[in-house]
Formats: structure tokens, C-alpha cells, sequence
């Protein structure tokens, strides 16, 4: 193993037990989730018109029709109209019974911006990435969404600060899905679509987090 692949290990599971303290802190308040506390989900239609510009990640790549559950949430949970960092889950069906999840949260589009976390008092005003990328044979990608309005958003890829590539829209339907029977949780690092791989530092960056969020929800 390198010195830099060292470095790396070292500074995500460093990352890891800072975001596992910072989520432990937030579930101390009483809300049935650490994270994203406020929120709501509806049923929704994703197009996936597939790209001239090839990733080899098969998902991406090809074309085709998902229907999908969506959470669009506040991530601190503070009331309207304060500014809050804004979340947006995907759970699209795959072969097998099973299900990949996508998160995407309030940032830019630039090619520093994509990266940093940015509040906003609307989710409609800002565009959205998945902060974190996904490996694929064309390389490190990640993925944005942006908002037409409040039942259209554009999703597209980019490598690393490269341009983006538009892949898909998601239509959202107006009629909100009961939780009740149906609690969701989200996790992209174990939920992945055909073809998007997650990074050995990405998993060691979040799992601490989503295990103090599994432990505080049992709690």
C-alpha cells in the first residue's frame, strides 16, 4: 500500500468517527431521525434517456423507465422558512427484489462548488450533487440534480470537476407516500445501482455515521 493510500485510509475513517460524533450529537435530540428529520415522501417516474458519452456504469449508460420512491427532506430539521441543507433520496428498483439508493444534498454545480455543502431557505433554488463519487470504468462520477420546478428535476454525471452530462428526468407525483408502515432508510453505500461502485474510503467516511443512525432509531 502507498503512502497516499495510507493518507487516505487514515483521513476517511478520521472523517468517518467525526461524522459518527456529530450524528450521535444530533440524535440526542427527540425526532425518529438523526438526519434529515423533516421531510416527506411521493412515488415518482424516472426516464432514463441514456447518454451519448459512455461511464460503463450499465445504470448511467442505458436507457429505460424506473419507478421510484423519493424523500426531499430538511438535514438539520429546522422549520421553514430558516435555511437548512437539503436532501433528496432516490430508491430505484433492480433485478432481484432489491433497490439501489441515491442521495443528493444542496450544493453547486461549479467545479469546487459541487463538493461543498451549501444552505438554502428553498429546495428549488439550488442544485443538488451526491457530494461524494462513484466508481466507474470512465472514472470517478458524480451526479446532480437540479429542480425545473417543484415535480421536474434533470439529473445528470460528470467526472470529477468535468463537465456534466444530462441522463434522466424525474417526474414527482403530488400524493405523499405513508412512512408509517413503510419507515425507509436510506443507504447508498449498500444500496448501489448496476454499475456505480462506491469507494473503500467513501464506506469507511459514512458507515460510522449510518451506525449511529441504525442504533438511534432502534433506541
Amino acid at each position: 500500500m502507498s503512502v497516499a493510500d495510507h493518507v487516505a485510509r487514515a483521513a476517511s475513517s478520521a472523517g468517518g468517527q467525526v461524522f459518527r460524533g456529530a450524528t450521535r450529537i444530533i440524535a440526542a435530540r427527540p425526532a425518529a431521525k438523526p438526519l434529515h428529520p423533516r421531510g416527506s415522501v411521493v412515488s415518482g417516474t424516472l426516464h432514463r434517456f441514456g447518454a451519448e458519452d459512455r461511464t460503463g456504469a450499465a445504470w448511467l449508460d442505458q436507457a429505460g423507465d424506473d419507478r421510484v420512491l423519493v424523500r426531499q427532506s430538511r438535514a438539520v430539521g429546522l422549520p421553514a422558512p430558516a435555511p437548512d441543507i437539503f436532501g433528496l433520496a432516490i430508491r430505484v428498483p433492480i433485478e432481484g427484489g432489491r433497490h439501489g439508493d441515491l442521495l443528493f444534498a444542496s450544493t453547486g454545480l461549479g467545479r469546487l462548488t459541487r463538493f461543498t455543502l451549501t444552505p438554502a431557505r428553498s429546495p428549488y433554488r439550488r442544485p443538488m450533487t451526491t457530494l461524494l463519487p462513484y466508481r466507474t470504468p470512465a472514472g470517478a462520477v458524480l451526479l446532480s440534480a437540479v429542480f425545473h420546478d417543484e415535480t421536474k428535476l434533470a439529473l445528470a454525471w460528470a467526472i470529477r470537476s468535468g463537465a456534466w452530462h444530462p441522463f434522466a428526468e424525474l417526474s414527482l407525483y403530488k400524493d405523499p407516500v405513508d412512512e408509517a408502515d413503510m419507515p425507509l432508510s436510506f443507504e447508498p453505500a449498500r444500496n448501489v445501482l448496476p454499475g456505480l461502485e462506491t469507494y473503500d474510503w467513501e464506506r469507511r467516511l459514512r458507515e460510522p455515521a449510518y451506525t449511529t443512525a441504525r442504533e438511534s432509531r432502534r433506541s
